[in-house]
């Protein structure tokens, strides 16, 4: 068995028409996922999503956008240390 981490993905969602690919690409992951919160941000007219995975790092980084892939999200770094990414959905 591949060694797994625990990661925290944060997801901006600003387009609510991708929330169905998105849903669909968390649910190709849903093995991995420990939990999810979404919260809508009325105010900004987005939603946030953390999404908290215990994972492979390949799977980690398939699913943050690290793989280059550009499916639904585009990641973006937020700083230095290990998780801080956050991807947002147009």
């Amino acid at each position: 068995m591949e060694d797994t981490r625990i990661a925290v993905l944060s997801i901006i969602v600003e387009d609510s028409e991708s929330t169905a690919k998105l849903n669909e690409m968390i649910h190709d992951y849903a093995e991995y996922v420990v939990g999810r919160m979404g919260i809508p941000y009325r105010e900004k007219n987005i939603s946030i999503i953390s999404l908290v995975i215990d994972a492979p790092q390949t799977k980690i980084s398939e699913l943050s956008g690290n793989d280059n892939s550009g499916d639904v999200c585009r990641r973006n770094d937020t700083g230095r240390g290990k998780g801080k990414s956050t991807g947002i959905c147009r």
